[in-house]
């Protein structure tokens, strides 16, 4: 997509008497807050409503739509925030909708159950796609011709793109800003949410003690800091261990508890994250690139960066370095 200061991009997100409330609040909230530190470029940013309003939320909220579905025939990316079921049917009136859009070029994203919808229109036959780790044999019974790929945040197909469980959808919509406006855009939006803006692993995201113990955060998180200082370090499971101050044995149960992971993967993520921000943003060699972050050599880094992202870490770079500055012309 061109980045246009006097035309900037247009994104509806649906509304369905029903509505996920989280999920559309993250379209909202992505698309629809002004942003004018990124300058004049940003995303316009309508509300489609499916059926007649006022529409219901989950929650006991009402939504006022901007529009019908006629919205969705100039809109440059479409959001389907979820749907009220997985095996509730979808309005042919939608999927005609989405099936013109998407004929002439627009991108078409759905978080969590809302790849449901996309797979009713028939968009998702013959490619990869995801959604919430509960749905995912649902989706497989009922559509068999879609390539899941249960075990990631989000997949994107070029103009159709999906998401996994709720949370993923945040994950999904940053890396849609990376791809139209840079990762310095996307970054920014991630401080205002406070989030990273690069989320690894899969869907392992529901873990055996979400809300862990305050103390354990407070022993644990100066470790944490300290190895993202010093990622280009080699680190441990005993050295890690003896500056939390625990045993091995203690310091593994507590991390996981405190993480939902082990220390080799969460340093790899972390190591991970920082690769993708160098690629994104310098012009350093493979090399050094991969010193910086604690692997080595640029092999290591290769092998891992293609495994976790799905690509080469030069086709990383090639694809976000030639996305254009927010704002600028074409």
């Amino acid at each position: 997509m061109q980045i246009m200061p006097n035309h900037p991009p247009l994104a509806v997100a649906v509304a369905y008497d029903g509505l996920c409330t989280f999920e559309f609040g993250i379209a909202v909230e992505v698309f629809g807050l002004p942003r004018p530190e990124l300058g004049p470029g940003w995303y316009r940013f309508a509300v489609a409503a499916l059926d007649a309003g006022p529409l219901r939320a989950v929650g006991g909220i009402r939504i006022e739509a901007d529009g019908g579905l006629d919205l969705l025939d100039d809109a440059d990316t479409i959001v389907i925030p979820g749907w009220r079921g997985t095996r509730e049917p979808v309005p042919d009136r939608l999927t005609a909708a989405l099936r013109r859009a998407a004929g002439r070029g627009a991108r078409i994203l759905s978080i969590c159950s809302g790849a449901f919808v996309l797979a009713a229109a028939g968009l998702l036959n013959g490619r990869r796609a995801t959604t919430h780790w509960r749905h995912a044999e649902t989706l497989r019974d009922l559509y068999p011709d879609i390539r899941l790929v249960p075990d990631v945040l989000y997949v994107d197909e070029g103009n159709i793109l999906t998401s996994a469980g709720s949370a993923a959808g945040i994950d999904l919509c940053l890396h849609l800003i990376r791809r139209d406006f840079g990762p310095e855009a996307a970054n920014s939006v991630a401080r205002r949410l406070v989030v990273q803006p690069h989320r690894e692993g899969g869907q392992p995201q529901y873990i055996d003690t979400p809300v862990p113990e305050a103390r354990e955060g407070a022993r644990l998180g100066p470790l944490l800091d300290h190895l993202r200082e010093t990622l280009a370090e080699e680190h441990s499971l005993a050295a890690m261990a003896h500056r939390a101050g625990m045993s091995l044995r203690t310091f593994m149960r507590r991390f996981q508890a405190l993480t939902g992971t082990t220390p080799g993967e969460w340093l790899l993520g972390e190591r991970l994250n920082r690769a993708r921000d160098l690629l994104e943003t310098s012009g350093l060699a493979m090399e050094d690139v991969a010193a910086l972050c604690g692997f080595g050599s640029a092999a290591t880094l290769r092998h891992h960066f293609r495994r976790r992202v799905g690509v080469s870490p030069a086709a990383y770079r090639a694809r976000f370095q030639r996305a254009p500055a927010l704002g600028s012309a074409p």
